[in-house]
């Protein structure tokens, strides 16, 4: 029996699921139980993927493959998934371990967007591709896909490798260079350097693809200050 919370996420899902065991995974943290939503996780990450190839396929017919794959990029990236986690309200039915439950697991942005695709994979799983596809597509209803506006979504990391290219320069490098906090809860440290040019930054973050974009976005604004 599914709990109202569970009901209510059927709702905005717009999916009743034949198999609510699924849908109780989906929601489950590793920290709660041993019958957690990674496998899913794992699955509807494929899912996502193949579903918004489909949507970008279909409704951006004249863009060049490169283009379409920085797209799909920016719309799979856990900023976006943890936006719908947001709209889908996932969090007041989280189930997490204590210990995550207080340190602030159920607003943990990697946490909400790792439940988006594991609901996604139990859609998959209760009521197949097409089911899954069309959730997906509601998700991204009200996303501007003109190229324009990815563009300016366009992550930082994607950006100052595009300016580097752009004038025949060598790709950043990106070092882990400090770690702290438990490890559930642990905050990276990253430097992003361009040697041919001497220039260096870093960048913190929940996690080191955070850290990396930190990093990345005040090293891209020091190069357009330098070539203003």
């Amino acid at each position: 029996m599914l709990s109202n919370g569970l009901l209510s996420l059927q709702d905005r899902l717009q999916h009743a699921f034949k198999d609510a065991a699924l849908l109780q995974r989906a929601v489950t943290h590793r920290s709660f139980s041993a019958d957690h939503n990674e496998r899913l996780e794992f699955l509807g990450d494929s899912v996502l993927g193949l579903a918004v190839s489909t949507m970008l396929f279909r409704r951006l017919q004249d863009l060049p493959e490169g283009d379409l794959s920085r797209m799909r990029a920016n719309l799979v990236k856990q900023d976006s998934l943890h936006r719908i986690a947001t709209r889908l309200k996932i969090s007041e039915v989280l189930r997490l371990g204590e210990g995550e439950s207080k340190s602030g697991g159920k607003l943990r942005p990697s946490i909400l967007a790792d439940a988006v695709e594991a609901l996604i994979g139990a859609v998959y799983l209760d009521a197949g591709f097409e089911t899954a596809q069309a959730m997906v597509h509601r998700f991204f209803e009200g996303v501007d896909l003109s190229p324009e506006k990815q563009a300016a979504a366009k992550d930082a990391k994607t950006a100052l490798q595009e300016w580097l290219q752009g004038r025949k320069m060598k790709l950043p490098q990106y070092r882990v260079v400090g770690t702290a906090g438990a490890a559930h809860k642990q905050t990276f440290e990253v430097v992003c350097e361009i040697p041919d040019m001497g220039l260096t930054e870093h960048g913190t973050g929940g996690s080191r693809r955070a850290a990396e974009q930190a990093a990345a976005t005040r090293l891209l604004a020091q190069l357009k200050a330098q070539h203003a």
